[in-house]
């Protein structure tokens, strides 16, 4: 997989999140003085979304049982 690092500094790097329940949200969080929820997913047991940081999106917050994979590892946020 490519990775197109923009002046953004972590700008088009990819992740994936899976969701281990029902009802897990993927919130993105906007860049800038602040910080303010922009766009958020629901995903159900089994959903995977593919996504990416952008020069609008600087972090995401998942709330539920999910896997979060980066290039930094994987998390799962049972744990």
């Amino acid at each position: 997989m490519e990775n197109n690092q923009g002046s953004g500094g972590g700008q088009n790097e990819y992740f994936v999140v899976k969701a281990k329940e029902n009802g897990v949200h993927v919130i993105g969080l906007t860049r800038g003085q602040d910080t303010r929820f922009h766009h958020t997913e629901k995903l159900d047991k089994g959903e995977v979304m593919i996504a990416q940081f952008t020069e609008h999106t600087s972090a995401v917050k998942v709330r539920g049982k999910a896997i979060v994979l980066t290039k930094f590892g994987t998390i799962d946020t049972e744990e």
